[in-house]
């Protein structure tokens, strides 16, 4: 098994450095292209700059931006603490609209893959399908387990074995029946969620309590989630489990 999870980790670390294009924007920056995808199906691009003896890296105010001006409005007070609950836990701050970080020379590799997730993660929490949905998705699923009386700890971090810490968004706590349960909400259900979700799993599984297993909530309220997206999660031993179907998961997790 060892020598599996190494093998998927090199593939993924080969394949962001493949997929990872470096330009020179002006005097003073740097863009970053990155393999992975917003929810135009874009890649995400951060900006670094020398800063202080390190390095500022920063998406230039693109995320929030984006959602602003597509009819996502962060200024209700829910939507700003989901924010800062969110890029905290990423160790990533919001300065006039833009998500950044600062680093060394050391941590520039952690902090880099932390912008991305935290860019990642921000784009998926407010990705609402139309105006006249009422809650956020994560909103639905953190209700939803309360109301069946699901227990768990929320945005939970870990460290991976490669050294990069992973956050997910709910576990259930090990129990008599179950083992340990990694919980994760997913708005918008597409290949790169489902590459970032495998990932984490694949490098986090080997240091936590044998047996622990991983799900994926999948919204599909307004969207249909591919067959591919289904059998990516599977193939790293995730189970996919549909929001329309999230009833035949209810017993499994209350256990």
């Amino acid at each position: 098994m060892i020598d599996e999870v190494e093998a998927l980790i090199r593939d993924y670390v080969s394949w962001l450095q493949d997929k990872t294009v470096v330009h020179q924007v002006s005097d003073q920056w740097v863009a970053v292209t990155t393999p992975h995808l917003d929810r135009h199906n874009d890649y995400l691009r951060i900006y670094v700059t020398k800063r202080n003896g390190g390095f500022r890296l920063t998406d230039g105010g693109y995320i929030i931006d984006d959602l602003e001006h597509g009819g996502c409005s962060l200024s209700t007070p829910k939507r700003e603490e989901l924010l800062a609950t969110t890029l905290a836990g990423f160790g990533v701050r919001n300065q006039d609209g833009e998500l950044m970080v600062d680093a060394t020379a050391d941590s520039f590799a952690v902090r880099k893959h932390n912008l991305v997730q935290a860019m990642l993660a921000v784009n998926d929490l407010f990705y609402l399908a139309q105006p006249t949905v009422l809650a956020l998705f994560h909103e639905d699923v953190t209700s939803w387990l309360e109301h069946n009386d699901i227990r768990y700890f929320s945005n939970f971090k870990l460290t991976g074995t490669t050294g990069y810490d992973h956050h997910f968004d709910f576990v259930v706590p090990k129990s008599r029946q179950m083992p340990e349960r990694f919980l994760q909400a997913i708005n918008n259900p597409n290949r790169d969620m489902a590459q970032m979700i495998s990932f984490k799993w694949v490098d986090t599984r080997d240091v936590r309590q044998p047996g622990s297993r991983a799900y994926a909530l999948l919204n599909d309220q307004e969207r249909h989630v591919s067959q591919a997206v289904l059998d990516a999660m599977v193939s790293y031993e995730i189970r996919p489990v549909l929001w329309s179907q999230r009833e035949d998961l209810r017993d499994e997790l209350a256990a």
